[in-house]
């Protein structure tokens, strides 16, 4: 188990240094000069040659890394050129407002993800896992940034339910009130509408094929209790249904663009639409970067747990 931990964990070095090189690359070759919004319109060549100098931009872009790395190693993600704040203190509360949405986002998505799937697969090839299918391959085909204008149209403005956008007043010094939930209903049900059909489906797969098992049938016959079984099945299929799941959070985590800013919802997606729209570079930088530092971070999570799960995989 321990060489299975540190083999993990090594592992995932190489992939957050090349994580490293893609967010800090991927922004350079954007089109468009990142100082634009923040040189002024008579700016003259040598004005444009100082800012240059002042953020670092006149440096070849290997040297700009390896000083960004460094920065970043030490816990400094730069200021941001638009508002002259420091980046870390930036994505933080974002970080806080779309962990508050994708925690709600969570629950519904495993709730009725699992919930729909062990349906399915118990009651296969009648109308119910037919309805169970269909709203599951709805659920992720259908753009979650348009059903949730659908949502913002007849929850918020014809019903009047729901608020159409934003957060309560209390909410931007962290913390989740009564008065928040109001404001989180609608996101959380459209963010959560992908990863809920995926999930369905994975654990009706999952759990359909280890019910074709020999020792199922095996275990059936022995005349092994029907609540015993079920929770054997269950066990059997958990490993590949939680490395789905453990992706399904990463993304949620992460925030999603579409979702926040169709709600006005200031979490990262929000933060990094504006990011992107300003050309602010090191906000868009520091943000992509931790986002994805999360993400490798997270799935390292769950494959740890997996060998609790099915000791099999330490042998793999």
């Amino acid at each position: 188990m321990l060489t299975y931990v540190v083999r993990r964990t090594v592992a995932t070095a190489p992939i957050l240094f090349g994580v490293s090189v893609i967010c800090f690359s991927f922004v350079h070759l954007a089109p468009g000069d990142p100082l634009t919004a923040v040189m002024p319109e008579n700016a003259t060549p040598a004005m444009a040659a100082i800012i240059k100098h002042t953020y670092g931009f006149d440096r070849p872009l290997p040297v700009q890394y390896m000083l960004w790395l460094r920065a970043v190693l030490s816990g400094n993600f730069g200021a941001s050129i638009m508002t002259g704040r420091p980046v870390l203190g930036e994505i933080l509360p974002a970080a806080l407002h779309t962990a508050e949405l994708a925690s709600a986002a969570i629950a519904v998505s495993l709730v009725f993800g699992i919930g729909m799937g062990l349906l399915a697969a118990y009651v296969r090839h009648i109308a119910a896992d037919r309805l169970i299918t269909g709203l599951a391959v709805l659920g992720v085909s259908v753009p979650h940034y348009w059903m949730g204008m659908v949502f913002v149209a007849i929850f918020a403005v014809k019903l009047g339910l729901f608020p159409a956008m934003g957060m309560s007043a209390g909410s931007s010094g962290g913390g989740i009130g009564v008065q928040d939930l109001r404001f989180m209903v609608l996101p959380a049900l459209t963010l959560a509408l992908i990863p809920t059909g995926i999930i369905s489906r994975t654990v009706r797969a999952a759990v359909v094929e280890v019910r074709k098992q020999d020792f199922i049938a095996t275990l059936l016959s022995s005349g092994l209790r029907r609540r015993r079984l079920f929770l054997h099945t269950i066990r059997n299929a958990a490993p590949a249904v939680l490395a789905v799941i453990g992706l399904q959070m990463a993304q949620l985590l992460g925030g999603s663009i579409l979702v926040e800013t169709v709600f006005a919802w200031p979490g990262t997606g929000y933060l990094l639409n504006n990011a992107i729209a300003t050309r602010d570079l090191p906000l868009l930088q520091g943000t992509t970067l931790l986002l994805a530092v999360f993400f490798v971070v997270l799935n390292l999570l769950v494959d740890l747990i997996q060998p609790f799960l099915d000791p099999r995989v330490t042998r793999e």
